[in-house]
């Protein structure tokens, strides 16, 4: 049963995860990016928060609440608007869906001081293959843009570490929320983010079109309410190493996505790069499998934060 929940939660994430690239190109085409987070937000906010009073959820504390406010703030808020920040400065989405998809590295790479949990020879040998097979995928868009601020780039990487951040500071919560009480406050909060640069860049007002709907109602449901539920489901069942890795797969399934809906082209190198990309993640997965091969902290403490 653990490993069937395993494979549906993983499943189920990169699936949802890769939707949001979707979603972006069909509501940008209809309105400003922040146009398009602000109501994608909202109508997810609204959504958890009325099947959350429904539910009738137990009362939360002050500190519970204002840690979910910080991870969504980070995750969501801080994750999301600086990757479309990069990409309207001019960064092509290749270049910038590489920089963030060094995400699973720096994670590894700060599990275990922060964490307590180790990363084995086999999963950093997975790791820089998904990473390599990324690269293959998004090759096509690579160096297409000209006269792009440096800073830009930068974008990207703050991108990414606002990701890590908040990955590894919900890991190390003794007592976490439940998925059900977290993801409405994480979302409540970066509807008002949101909302305030919609408002404050004049980017508020939605246009009356069925397209524009349409996209919010696919970027609220599929890529914020089930992307991000999936992503913390993953990481509350899984190591930190092992949930990051799957972020290697959004970039090739989002080709598979754009290809069923709009078209697009598969070439022989971003077929090249899918094989790799799944070849990578099956190797951490298969090494997370084994106890003794991957996490030498708990052979030596019984467990980490969370053991």
């Amino acid at each position: 049963m653990n490993k069937q929940l395993n494979i549906l939660a993983a499943t189920g994430f990169v699936i949802m995860w890769s939707s949001g690239f979707i979603g972006a190109r069909l509501g940008t085409d209809e309105a400003a990016s922040m146009t398009v987070l602000m109501w994608r937000f909202i109508t997810a906010a609204a959504i958890l928060g009325i099947w959350w009073l429904w539910k009738q959820r137990t009362r939360l504390s002050l500190k519970s609440v204002m840690t979910q406010v910080l991870i969504g703030l980070l995750a969501q808020g801080g994750y999301l608007y600086c990757v479309f920040l990069s990409v309207e400065q001019g960064v092509s989405a290749g270049t910038s869906n590489l920089i963030t998809t060094l995400q699973p590295i720096a994670a590894a790479l700060l599990a275990g001081p922060v964490l307590k949990e180790g990363t084995s020879r086999k999963q950093w040998i997975g790791l820089f293959i998904g990473i390599t097979g990324v690269l293959f995928v998004v090759y096509g868009d690579l160096g297409k843009a000209s006269d792009v601020p440096i800073w830009a780039y930068g974008l990207s990487f703050a991108a990414m570490t606002s990701l890590v951040i908040a990955t590894l500071f919900e890991k190390t919560i003794k007592r976490p929320l439940s998925l059900m009480d977290a993801l409405p406050i994480q979302t409540a909060v970066t509807a008002v983010f949101f909302t305030a640069i919609g408002i404050a860049t004049d980017n508020a007002e939605p246009p009356a079109t069925f397209d524009f709907w349409f996209a919010i109602a696919w970027v609220a449901g599929l890529s914020t309410i089930g992307g991000y539920g999936f992503y913390w489901l993953n990481l509350k069942i899984g190591s930190v190493t092992r949930v990051s890795s799957l972020l290697y797969l959004t970039p090739p399934v989002t080709m598979i996505w754009a290809y069923v809906m709009f078209g697009d082209t598969i070439g022989f190198l971003t077929l090249l790069g899918m094989i790799i990309c799944f070849l990578g993640v099956w190797v951490i997965q298969k090494a997370e499998a084994d106890p003794y091969e991957t996490d030498p902290y708990k052979q030596i403490d019984g467990g980490g934060l969370h053991g």
